[in-house]
């Protein structure tokens, strides 16, 4: 959990690792859409309450890892030459 004093004062994250969280943004989204849509299957009512109880935390996770992102800068790369 982020305090306020977290949230405030801000902090860095690696290109590499901004490209990663997104990415998994894009997987569990995915997942998510095509988990919803597999409910059009199902008949009985506990597997569809199972089913689209993964689809909210498919997206609530998403939306924890969207609000980490907004909160944090991208560290610039290192030069390639020494100065």
């Amino acid at each position: 959990m982020i305090t306020n004093c977290a949230a405030n004062e801000g902090f860095e994250i690696s290109p590499r690792f901004r490209r990663t969280v997104e990415e998994r943004i894009a997987r569990l989204e995915r997942d998510a859409a095509q988990d919803e849509a597999q409910v059009l299957q199902l008949e009985n009512g506990d597997h569809i309450r199972r089913q689209m109880w993964l689809v909210a935390m498919q997206r609530a996770e998403a939306l924890r890892m969207r609000l980490f992102l907004d909160r944090s800068k991208t560290r610039l790369p290192r030069p390639l030459i020494a100065l």
